[in-house]
């Protein structure tokens, strides 16, 4: 403890003035509390387009996306007090919020999936490895390099999955249901805050990259390894169950395939992030927000209306 000031000292000079405009920050977003009381029972583990092994990554997912969203608010949270403009700092605290919500919904949920025989005890200590032994143990600049690289691959996937509501209603699972399009909407929400973070503490163009790749490979690799346990630990009869076999290259598609997979076709927009003047509000979804800030949070016939307990914005303090 005795260490803080000095660090945060010299933390100051490495961010000091670095020449970056904000001139693309979009507007205060609100925090909103949730409560969804998961039944283990009515979870449905087809969720995903009735793909057993798409809906494995989006469980798995769920699980190291808690330990991704912490690092976030931790990494947010030590930078906050080196940001000098008043409006990205009030909106790194609404980050903050929206980001340990997630958390706490999504462990939730993960609790509740382990009632339904997931191996979530199993991937938190590989999550918990991955992190404590690897991404937490890196100095401030690359954490910050990594909180806008994972906030980018959040981006990617909200955008797409507002581009592909239908995805949402193939199951009759109300509760996930509610749960992914919340985050959806915050994600695209505050899509643009951890990357204006690093880009107005550093502005470096090779460590915004060097960021880049450890998420790319822990969602696309690390996650999606993870998932192919998940079928087999729930029925072991899927090992040497034809049908299952036969259903991998569908499974596949859904999420790498080039036409209509979720990262497959979306490769453009998760490698335009090495572009050196990108964005993330050089993907415009303001239409997507406003059409489903309608549907989910409208105050009778929302979808999220019946979970959500408390809505708030933080103070802007000039």
């Amino acid at each position: 403890m005795l260490l803080a000031k000095p660090l945060k000292k010299a933390a100051a000079k490495v961010f000091a003035a670095a020449p970056f405009s904000l001139d693309k920050q979009s507007p205060i977003i609100p925090i909103r509390h949730m409560k969804f009381d998961f039944e283990p029972e009515k979870l449905d583990p087809k969720f995903y387009m009735n793909a057993e092994l798409a809906s494995a990554y989006f469980a798995s997912l769920s699980i190291f996306l808690t330990r991704g969203e912490d690092l976030v608010i931790d990494t947010a949270r030590y930078h906050r007090d080196f940001i000098n403009d008043p409006l990205l700092k009030q909106r790194v605290t609404s980050l903050i919020g929206q980001e340990a919500i997630h958390s706490k919904m999504h462990e939730e949920m993960n609790d509740a999936y382990r009632e339904r025989d997931l191996p979530v005890e199993l991937f938190r200590f590989l999550a918990g490895y991955v992190f404590k032994y690897g991404f937490e143990r890196l100095p401030q600049p690359m954490k910050l390099s990594l909180m806008a690289g994972i906030e980018h691959f959040t981006a990617v996937l909200a955008e797409y999955m507002m581009n592909h509501e239908e995805i949402f209603f193939r199951s009759t699972d109300e509760k996930q249901r509610a749960i992914w399009m919340w985050h959806m909407l915050e994600e695209s929400e505050h899509k643009d805050i951890a990357f204006d973070v690093f880009q107005h503490l550093s502005n470096n163009y090779a460590l915004r990259i060097a960021g880049f790749f450890p998420a790319l490979i822990t969602i696309l690799v690390l996650i999606s390894a993870a998932s192919f346990i998940v079928p087999f630990y729930r029925n072991p009869k899927n090992l040497i169950s034809l049908k299952y076999w036969k259903e991998i290259p569908y499974n596949f598609r859904l999420i790498f395939g080039l036409k209509d997979g979720v990262y497959g076709s979306s490769f453009k927009h998760i490698f335009d992030y090495l572009r050196p003047d990108f964005h993330p509000n050089d993907h415009d979804t303001t239409d997507f927000l406003e059409y489903y800030k309608e549907k989910l949070l409208h105050p009778e016939t929302g979808l999220l209306t019946p979970y959500m307990t408390k809505e708030f914005i933080p103070a802007l303090r000039i």
